[in-house]
């Protein structure tokens, strides 16, 4: 059974009264995308209903945007950089890059592209920027810290403060998982340091008067004469809108599990097949598997060698928002990827009061906690799969532990990751950015 749930309407377009006045560069921010579009989109919103906020993104977002009531030149201003962006990927795809993989050869290319987008912007804004016309320039989008800020020395000049992230990348690959690194087309990721050299590193870190980093590996890699300025916040969060259901089901054998994300290697959906195959065969679980990519048919191959096909279902892809009716019918959300940035689908599972089981590695388990989850920790694949069976086994000794941590799962997440919270606790350091004093305590996972 699902419970429907109330909450504030997020889709009306923001009101201008707030006392920040912010120059919002978002190049990605959609409301019909996920990932990093749909966080870009989600922290504008909310920012816009709390302070007076500009948002500046790509051309390719306007009619997404204009949907939801936002009007072009009041509340927002939309970039021409496609011919940029088309060459970019013809380059990419040149060097191997699909859909699905090869992100380190977009990501040595994107420098380019948020070049041209914020010439772009200062061509359009720098006279107002110099006038006085905005308290603020946050750079929000793009999230990477290997992309630099050619605006960063210009704003300096100026005096106008530069706020940038929340950057999150760079998690190394665990060790023991070098064939998928490979099968990912990810062998540049071991290059990845070269960034450093890139025009404005240094001065975005030198001059940004503040910097979010949304995991602490980003964190840590920052250089010590910014650690000041520079606040951990996680980028993820939910709206309550969007995800408006409640778990209400009781866990009891069989349980029902689920996978969330791209068939690519690095999510490891095969691996979690594997270990829940004797769960599977006895009839003591069901899994399913929502998404797709370029190892769809092998995992269905494995489904099918392994006699699995009652046990397991292929979803395929499902739309973002049909998400939640699938999940709040389950027990358990499985993570088993070994090289998560941020972990969205652990926030938006808790969100609904489903319990996470999660590698231990990277930015899912930063938003949880042993209260709220079960970690896995693993040092090579075979860890993996043995951690992952022996947590599902666990969990099928003691069924209302996973009521309980997704209880306390969703209680979390209301308290600490919506998009109106993490958009306070930004205004918060637009405050301290402005007036100085004490820094804001802005680590969301222990706020």
């Amino acid at each position: 059974m699902v419970v429907e749930m109330t909450g504030q309407n997020l889709s009306q377009p923001p009101s201008k009264s707030a006392k920040h006045k912010v120059l919002l560069l978002a190049e990605i921010a959609n409301p019909d995308m996920v990932s990093v579009p749909l966080i870009g989109w989600c922290i504008a919103q909310a920012l816009s209903r709390q302070a007076d906020v500009h948002l500046v993104t790509h051309i390719r977002n306007r009619d997404a945007i204009t949907a939801l009531g936002w009007q072009e030149g009041r509340d927002f201003t939309v970039i021409d950089t496609e011919a940029v962006v088309r060459a970019i990927f013809r380059v990419a795809r040149s060097l191997g890059a699909s859909d699905n993989r090869g992100w380190t050869i977009y990501q040595a290319l994107a420098p380019i592209g948020c070049y041209a987008f914020e010439r772009a912007v200062w061509k359009r804004f720098g006279q107002a920027i110099e006038a006085g016309e905005y308290d603020i320039v946050h750079r929000l989008t793009p999230m990477s810290p290997t992309t630099p800020s050619w605006l960063a020395g210009r704003l300096r000049r100026t005096g106008v403060p530069l706020v940038v992230g929340p950057w999150n990348g760079g998690l190394p690959w665990p060790a023991g998982f070098a064939a998928r690194m490979m099968r990912e087309r990810e062998g540049l990721s071991a290059l990845r340091g070269v960034y450093k050299w890139l025009p404005g590193y240094t001065a975005t870190r030198r001059h940004a008067a503040a910097i979010l980093a949304g995991s602490l590996h980003t964190l840590s890699e920052l250089p010590s004469d910014a650690r000041a300025r520079s606040f951990h916040l996680p980028e993820n969060g939910i709206d309550p809108t969007r995800f408006n259901m409640r778990r209400t089901r009781r866990a009891r054998a069989p349980l029902r599990g689920v996978f969330i994300g791209r068939l690519v290697p690095y999510k490891c959906a095969d691996v979690l097949i594997e270990a829940a195959y004797w769960m599977l065969r006895r009839g003591d679980l069901h899994l399913d598997i929502i998404g797709d990519g370029p190892d769809r048919g092998w995992i269905s191959e494995l489904v099918r060698t392994l006699d699995l096909e009652d046990a397991v279902t292929l979803h395929g892809q499902v739309e973002h928002r049909e998400i939640q009716s699938l999940l709040v019918e389950c027990d358990f959300l499985a993570c088993p990827s070994i090289r998560e940035f941020g972990g969205g689908v652990v926030l938006e599972a808790m969100a609904l009061g489903v319990a996470p089981i999660v590698a231990d590695y990277g930015g899912p388990v930063e938003l949880m906690n042993d209260e709220t989850g079960i970690r896995v920790p693993f040092s090579g694949q075979h860890d993996l799969m043995t951690g992952f069976r022996a947590a599902m086994e666990r969990a099928l000794a003691d069924p209302a532990m996973l009521d309980r941590l997704g209880n306390a799962a969703a209680e979390r997440v209301a308290q600490l990751f919506t998009w109106e919270r993490k958009a306070r606790q930004i205004i918060r350091l637009y405050d301290w950015v402005r007036q100085g004093g004490t820094p804001p305590a802005l680590l969301l996972a222990t706020a």
